[in-house]
């Protein structure tokens, strides 16, 4: 039997792991790390999520979105995605 496309991507290994961390009430309010993976992946991952949190403190409501849209970006390049807001999160029910 033939395995669906969404079933190998979920058995691949993740291509690297960044960290998502609130620096804090004063812009800049974020900072990407790449823990690792390779540098350019890693870079362009972290363009793309800064330009959606770049002006966005975690109690923003837009912040909310915009997050799962960072986390949606990290989904489809396979990359494992810490945060880090200063805080212990709640999970959601």
């Amino acid at each position: 039997m033939a395995q669906q496309p969404e079933e190998l991507e979920q058995q691949l290994p993740p291509v690297g792991h960044v960290r998502v961390v609130y620096l804090g009430p004063v812009a800049p309010h974020w900072e990407v790390q790449g823990v690792f993976g390779e540098r350019q992946l890693v870079d362009e991952f972290r363009q793309r999520a800064l330009a959606r949190l770049q002006l966005l403190p975690p109690h923003d409501p837009q912040f909310r979105r915009n997050r799962e849209r960072v986390m949606r970006d990290a989904e489809r390049e396979n990359l494992i995605l810490d945060w880090d807001l200063g805080y212990e999160e709640t999970p959601a029910t």
